[in-house]
């Protein structure tokens, strides 16, 4: 069955995560997602581990559902192909400063004037409307902009730390997922294409600040910036006597019961305990009483007696627990798959489930210029052409 983007056609000329992750996520989707790679190809060809050079996992992780092309944008006879391919295509996404597109000549201003109904989306540092417009970034720098580390070391971190998930890249990439799919709708009832920035800074703050903005949220300010919560240092799995447990006592009911669980149901009418507003101001005291108990059962029996109380809990998985997790394992979250070249693959599900149009497993992650002169044909080129332009140097096939 098609997916719900089927029919759209996008000219993905991203590369690394942030950009490659959107675009998977349209192709998952349905769409016909063309992916045009520097004759270097993508960096993430080259992260280790891979079974064949230049097929890294975190590339063949971005990348499925795609075809794959090779165009030196620099060469005058790449520009043009690109551009033959932009006037057929419904979206173009790009993830470098809008001033290397510019110096490229494929600006907005030049793709609209092939196809005034493209919708051009580009994902890439700051807000081209302030004084960082053309600065460089990264995960690691954004992460750092948007104040991650400063908070890691807040909630008792030894020293600042980035999060070892590459969490601006891809919660930005949602951000620009989200984008594309509204800028179609709007152009389905308006008719007009459109140009999307996406910047990584910004929107990573609405991740951040939507807690975090705390006391800054009032005008006078109304106390401290941050989220208590977040930020004691005793909101971590807690320590069993043989592991670790992950458990939320969350609301009035959560704590009646925890407190009968563990004996202590005098501490109903504690204050630090009794109500949502008590425990927001005392995180640190209700955190380690928690911390406390915890030490006094293994990581078993603690499962079993808050699953018995309605408790929210869950284990603390390693990745391969996760890998054994039998909840996955009955959904079929991982799938094997039979790539051409790089031979048995686990293909992680798409997260939606849909009632009609469900999303599903259609290409490999592409071989190095594995679809150049199959997407050139289309837009017009014939083989002749198509030869040409690999002589030159323009193309790689």
């Amino acid at each position: 069955m098609p997916g719900p983007l089927d029919g759209v056609r996008v000219l993905d000329l991203t590369t690394v995560v942030m950009g490659p992750y959107a675009t998977q996520i349209l192709a998952d989707f349905g769409a016909d997602v063309v992916k045009v790679e520097p004759p270097e190809g993508d960096i993430m060809r080259f992260a280790w581990p891979f079974r064949s050079k230049g097929m890294g996992h975190i590339f063949l992780n971005a990348n499925r559902n795609k075809r794959g092309i090779v165009l030196d944008l620099k060469k005058p006879e790449g520009r043009e192909a690109c551009l033959a391919l932009a006037a057929r295509a419904d979206v173009l996404v790009y993830n470098i400063r809008p001033q290397a597109m510019a110096r490229l000549k494929l600006g907005y201003d030049d793709v609209r004037a092939v196809n005034p109904r493209i919708v051009y989306v580009g994902c890439f540092g700051y807000s081209q409307n302030g004084p960082y417009a053309a600065k460089a970034a990264y995960d690691d720098l954004i992460q750092g902009a948007a104040g991650l580390p400063w908070l890691a070391r807040e909630a008792g971190a030894e020293s600042p730390r980035y999060t070892p998930v590459i969490i601006a890249d891809r919660s930005v990439g949602l951000h620009t997922a989200n984008a594309v799919s509204a800028a179609l709708y709007a152009r389905e009832r308006t008719g007009k294409g459109q140009r999307v920035d996406v910047p990584m800074f910004e929107s990573l703050l609405q991740s951040v600040l939507g807690e975090h903005l705390g006391g800054f949220t009032f005008v006078p300010q109304l106390g401290d910036g941050g989220y208590r919560r977040m930020l004691t240092p005793y909101r971590r799995p807690y320590e069993t006597k043989d592991g670790y447990v992950c458990a939320l006592i969350y609301n009035d009911k959560h704590w009646k019961s925890f407190f009968e669980l563990v004996g202590r149901a005098e501490l109903e009418g504690d204050p630090r305990f009794a109500s949502a507003e008590g425990r927001s101001q005392n995180f640190d005291a209700v955190y380690s009483f928690v911390a406390d108990e915890m030490h006094k059962r293994t990581t078993d029996e603690w499962l079993a007696a808050l699953e018995q109380a309605d408790i929210p809990v869950q284990r603390m998985n390693s990745l391969e627990d996760i890998l054994r997790d039998p909840h996955l394992a009955a959904i079929g979250y991982f799938t094997p798959v039979e790539h051409p070249s790089e031979g048995r693959l686990l293909s992680m599900k798409v997260p939606s489930e849909w009632s009609e149009t469900a999303p599903e497993y259609r290409r490999h992650a592409p071989r190095f210029g594995e679809h150049t002169r199959e997407v050139l044909r289309e837009a017009g080129y014939s083989d002749a052409q198509v030869d040409a332009l690999a002589a030159s140097g323009a193309a790689r096939l």
